[in-house]
C-alpha cells in the first residue's frame, strides 16, 4: 500500500538513502527491495521516499550514467547566459529536450554577465548534438556555446549529506 502523507525531506532514512544509491545500484530481480532491506523499511516506503523526493526537487534524476562516447555516441558540455527574470522558464525549455542532463545554475560574482546556466547534452551522434543546440537557440533566443571536452578526467564525485 503506497502513503499519501507527505516525507520527512531529509530525515534519517532519506539521507541514508541519497547517499547509499550515489554507490551503485544492485542488478538482481528485486533491487529495490535490496535496498529498503538495507535501509531496514519496506519496499513500497522505499519508492514512496524515492517519488516524493523526486518530486519535491531532491533530486532532479535517478538512473545510470553511461559514456556515450564509448557506446558510439557523442557528449557535450553546453552554456548560456540567461537573463535572471527569464531563467525558470528558460531552465524548462532546455530541461525539456531528453538529450539533457546535469543542467545548474553557476553564479559568478564579479562578472554576472557570464554563463548562468550551465548543462550536458549526450546524444547518439555528433551531428544530434548540433541538432539540440539548434533547437535551443530557437526556443529560447539564446546562444548555445558548445565546449565540446579536449581530455577527459574521471572524478568519482559524490554528495554526502
Amino acid at each position: 500500500m503506497r502513503r499519501t502523507e507527505p516525507a520527512p525531506v531529509l530525515d534519517s532514512i532519506n539521507r541514508n538513502l541519497i547517499n547509499m544509491l550515489q554507490g551503485g545500484f544492485p542488478i538482481s530481480q528485486s533491487p529495490y527491495q535490496e535496498i529498503a532491506n538495507r535501509v531496514g523499511i519496506s519496499e513500497d516506503e522505499l519508492l514512496w521516499r524515492l517519488e516524493v523526493m523526486k518530486t519535491d526537487g531532491i533530486y532532479s534524476r535517478f538512473g545510470p550514467l553511461y559514456n556515450a562516447e564509448a557506446l558510439g555516441g557523442a557528449v557535450t558540455l553546453a552554456a548560456l547566459a540567461v537573463p535572471e527574470k527569464e531563467y525558470e522558464q528558460i531552465t524548462e525549455l532546455v530541461n525539456a529536450h531528453e538529450e539533457v542532463a546535469h543542467n545548474y545554475l553557476r553564479t559568478h560574482h564579479h562578472t554576472p554577465t557570464l554563463f548562468n546556466m550551465w548543462f550536458v547534452i549526450s546524444t547518439e551522434t555528433r551531428e544530434e548534438i548540433d541538432t539540440v543546440i539548434e533547437q535551443i537557440e530557437t526556443e529560447t533566443g539564446l546562444k548555445v556555446h558548445n565546449m565540446p571536452k579536449q581530455k577527459e578526467y574521471f572524478l568519482e564525485l559524490k554528495f554526502t549529506l
